[in-house]
């Protein structure tokens, strides 16, 4: 999960994910995802990894012009296996800024098929 380059594996809006800092997981890592944007056309956010408890957590922010996202993801162990918990906000910048009113209902369908894939992959 701390390795971002795995994240296509289950969220389908993923394009392409490329590792410009760093060597797989680990603070301070960063890599250039793309992911299908409005209207179908590709965008890039650059993803930093903020906080990196190897195994429990991690926190990436991502951001270009129009976009900042904030991940998080939190592991907790239990009798027969793990809890996994994705966590992501995703607010538009400037003067797409107005669109915050209605990019969490977009964000939602998109993270509804990203949390299918992540359970299909993780099972």
């Amino acid at each position: 999960m701390a390795d971002l380059r795995n994240f296509a594996e289950w969220d389908r809006n993923i394009i392409k994910v490329e590792q410009i800092d760093g060597n797989g997981a680990g603070l301070n890592t960063v890599f250039d995802i793309t992911v299908r944007g409005m209207g179908g056309k590709p965008s890039v956010l650059r993803y930093k990894t903020v906080e990196f408890d190897e195994h429990t957590n991690i926190l990436v922010k991502g951001r270009n012009t129009l976009f900042t996202s904030i991940d998080r993801v939190t592991i907790a162990p239990t009798a027969t296996g793990c809890d996994v918990t994705y966590d992501a906000i995703l607010t538009a910048n400037w003067i797409v800024a107005p669109m915050n009113l209605v990019l969490g209902a977009v964000f939602n369908k998109v993270g509804n098929a990203a949390t299918k894939g992540l359970r299909r992959v993780l099972a």
